[in-house]
């Protein structure tokens, strides 16, 4: 396992972590808004298939050492439906990417012994810079959901999503 993601298929990007459990904590931070909005957005979300996902992204929220607060600044707001739920193990919904694209985005969930085995698979990415984009984003915020779960307190997430889109274009241009 490793902590990039990788491209399994033409627009597909698979993301695996081994994460502390137990299962229902881990499902909780993907599907309860209070727990979501620490590690990736907030906003609510209809645990039934067609229900609606709304993912209120504010990046600078997400860490404590974030310099800058966007508290004025409105919050990115991306609007989805969940194609797929089955607690605790799977969730998946759509993605509306500011492009008009729809995407998707699935999440699964497995025991590892004493931890969690996370697969994050983000499918329909139709352009290399989007999925470059995806790719840096998903591994940022898998990053801080990681050091949320384990106690710590996460570093901002600007910077290193930057610099981990960089990490990634050079990785796929070698591929």
């Amino acid at each position: 396992m490793t902590d990039f993601g990788i491209v399994t298929d033409s627009g597909t990007i698979r993301f695996e972590r081994l994460l502390p459990g137990p299962i229902e904590r881990l499902w909780a931070f993907l599907t309860e808004a209070e727990q979501r909005r620490t590690w990736l957005a907030a906003g609510p979300m209809q645990l039934w298939v067609g229900g609606r996902v709304e993912l209120h992204f504010r990046h600078a929220d997400l860490s404590p050492l974030t310099r800058a607060k966007a508290e004025a600044t409105p919050p990115i707001v991306m609007i989805g439906r969940v194609t797929c739920c089955e607690p605790p193990r799977r969730l998946a919904y759509t993605w509306a990417e500011a492009t008009g694209a729809e995407s998707e985005v699935t999440f699964e969930l497995s025991d590892a012994g004493d931890r969690v085995r996370l697969v994050l698979t983000h499918r329909r990415l139709d352009t290399a810079d989007l999925l470059i984009d995806v790719a840096g984003g998903w591994h940022t915020h898998l990053r801080i959901l990681a050091d949320r779960l384990a106690g710590r307190d996460p570093a901002p997430f600007q910077p290193e999503c930057t610099e981990i889109e960089t990490v990634y274009r050079r990785r796929f241009a070698a591929a």
